[in-house]
């Protein structure tokens, strides 16, 4: 088992219970535990984040069912009775199957009777209709001054996770999948088999030509790439076919005299994409991505057609239940009103008193590394501290739920209102709520996660830092568990999304969210030099059937340097035992996965697999091989000139 190499000796998806974390720290600490883990029949994937997640999920499910058949009062929760009625329209399934297609027709319909001369004049009403068109407008903070909203024009999504998966050795196999089930849901929809047929293929026919334009995750990785201002006569020149003038003006209600051009390599083809040439195909695309997005939300026989597609790319072997599917779609539209009933029931305010302090501490020692670092000019350093000093903290669940839920409305069975009306209904009123946002200052309080979302994020417009109340438990955090192994679980954590704000992408924004160089020349030059050395360190790595793309997730490798690094130097500052701190970094990214799962994650997923995480990181601190005693000839022995450090 002696092998140099990064990532450490032996298949991390392979167990070995006899592995020492010399050899390699990811198997020896989790080896057993994954031995005796299953992954349910209903999942794809299973580990320390999604049993944190089905857990929470369980408790939710729980108090859903009893607020809906009375055994428990709906608390005072703005809006939270809205999200248990949607709950129990989605649970009827009686009243589902009897509807069949019913909801969809008039919408299906519409589409098959559209001609090019309508999709033109009315693809505004249709884009806020909810129906998919063949590139995106969306308002969004305006990334050089966050302070105002702007307008940003992309391409749409493909059929496949990603463009790279159009190349793979699975891609005519998936599409074969999709296309059976898009011809067997029009079918059941009540349209002729010919037609469906025909529908499809057109459809696939234009999705390839979309494959070849649209980004690529590692591509859209570059988040301040996608910032290309462009002026509105400039914009509006690249169709010729298409009124984008009169779509822009309908769908936003005003004239803009700029926009961001997220996609130049679409753009530039646009013209070429979207004209009465190819309006067969756009139409057959419009239909089937239709028919695929509405499914869900019919009949179980429905659900049932629409799961092959999601079956090949994940592997999952069976369709999660009905009653499963009735809580994630009333958890899904209100997300931020369950979370908060989360929050509010079950995140106790000693918790929440004991991580801000984690965090306190997290940025005291940030900011004393930062100060010590040796290859910053005082000038960026100087700079970097501001930044840090800036950083907004969302603990738990927000003081105040979003004006979007006060909007949302529910109809009920009673009233004519089906789960796919509702839906429907819900995402219309969200579009035109983010539309809005165009004419109004940009609104930091939001939260960019849920309190029963199991997972932290960092926002580089907005400068701030979000933990869910349901990441804040074992094995990330417990009162129960050790100083060190707190550090090694959510300390970590708290660190790694601070490490974003100087990621290769956030350390392109200042202390207000704005893209703004605040870097000397210099420093920035060893800085994506020691980038580069981040992703050379994962480029090339092989985890089951995949290999990682370097580039693709660097920015979430930089994070989990600087994470891990701080959390360590907090916790040996207290004298706290770092063989504890290792063991709980590596057990948070336990994990278990299906085959056609890991390609597809490994295809799109801007962080590198949790087995990868633990073992890499840990192999580029001096202190993981003085803890261990890793000597040359150990699996997780790595040169020193080979151990990258950035924070």
């Amino acid at each position: 088992m002696k092998n140099n190499v990064r990532g450490g000796a032996g298949d991390t998806t392979v167990l070995n219970k006899d592995a020492r974390p010399q050899d390699n720290l990811y198997l020896a600490v989790n080896s057993e535990y994954l031995d005796k883990l299953e992954i349910p029949a209903d999942r794809s994937s299973m580990g320390s984040f999604v049993q944190i997640a089905d857990n929470v999920e369980k408790t939710l499910m729980a108090d859903f069912a009893a607020f809906a058949n009375g055994k428990k009062e709906i608390p005072d929760v703005p809006n939270l009775n809205k999200a248990v009625e949607l709950y129990k329209l989605a649970k009827d399934f009686d009243k589902r199957n009897s509807d069949g297609a019913a909801p969809i027709q008039a919408d299906l319909k519409q589409l098959q009777a559209l001609t090019w001369d309508e999709f033109n004049q009315n693809a505004a009403g249709l884009a806020k209709a909810g129906f998919d068109l063949p590139f995106a407008v969306s308002v969004d903070a305006d990334m050089k001054n966050t302070k105002q909203n702007i307008v940003y024009f992309g391409g749409p999504s493909v059929f496949l996770p990603d463009t790279t998966t159009y190349q793979s050795d699975d891609a005519e196999k998936l599409l074969g999948v999709l296309k059976e089930q898009s011809v067997k849901l029009l079918t059941m929809a009540g349209v002729a088999e010919a037609d469906a047929e025909k529908y499809v293929d057109q459809a696939l026919a234009y999705d390839g030509r979309l494959s070849k334009v649209v980004k690529s995750s590692e591509e859209w990785a570059d988040y301040p790439a996608m910032y290309n201002p462009i002026a509105s006569g400039d914009f509006k020149a690249k169709f010729t076919h298409f009124d984008i003038a009169g779509f822009l003006k309908n769908y936003l209600g005003q004239d803009v005299d700029t926009l961001i051009n997220s996609e130049p390599r679409y753009l530039d083809q646009a013209d070429s994409l979207i004209n009465g040439d190819l309006f067969d195909e756009i139409k057959g695309w419009m239909i089937v991505k239709f028919i695929n997005g509405a499914a869900s939300s019919l009949s179980q026989a429905f659900r049932e057609a629409a799961f092959p597609f999601h079956q090949a790319l994940t592997g999952q072997p069976e369709l999660a239940n009905g009653e499963k599917q009735a809580f994630r779609l009333a958890d899904g539209t209100f997300s931020e009103v369950v979370g908060v009933y989360y929050g509010q029931t079950y995140f106790g305010q000693a918790a929440k008193d004991d991580v801000l302090g984690m965090i306190h501490r997290m940025l005291k020692v940030y900011e004393q590394r930062i100060a010590e670092n040796d290859w910053l000019s005082q000038s960026t350093k100087d700079k970097a501290i501001v930044k840090l000093q800036a950083l907004i903290l969302k603990v738990g669940y927000p003081d105040k739920i979003e004006e979007i839920y006060n909007r949302l409305e529910v109809t009920p069975a009673s009233e004519g209102g089906s789960l796919y009306s509702n839906l429907k209904a819900a995402g219309q009123a969200s579009l035109k709520y983010s539309l809005e946002k165009l004419t109004k200052p940009v609104d930091r309080t939001v939260w960019l996660m849920p309190g029963d979302l199991v997972n932290a994020c960092y926002d580089p417009q907005r400068n701030d830092i979000t933990f869910p109340a349901a990441i804040l438990q074992a094995p990330f955090y417990s009162v129960d568990q050790s100083r060190a192994a707190n550090y090694g679980g959510i300390g970590a954590v708290i660190a790694h999304e601070v490490s974003h704000a100087f990621d290769n992408n956030g350390a392109q924004f200042d202390e207000f969210g704005n893209l703004k160089n605040w870097w000397t020349e210099e420093d920035y030059k060893e800085f994506a030099k020691r980038t580069q050395a981040e992703i050379d360190l994962f480029d090339g790595l092989k985890y089951g059937p995949s290999t990682l793309n370097g580039k693709q997730i660097v920015s979430e490798n930089i994070a989990d340097q600087g994470g891990l690094t701080a959390a360590m130097t907090a916790c040996k500052e207290e004298g706290e035992d770092l063989k504890d701190f290792y063991a709980n970094w590596a057990r948070v990214w336990a994990q278990k996965s299906l085959e056609a799962a890991i390609k597809m994650i490994v295809s799109i997923d801007v962080h590198a697999p949790g087995p990868l995480r633990a073992n890499v990181q840990a192999q580029c601190q001096d202190e993981f091989y003085e803890t261990f005693d890793v000597k040359p000839g150990d699996g997780m022995y790595l040169e020193k000139d080979k151990r990258v450090k950035i924070w």
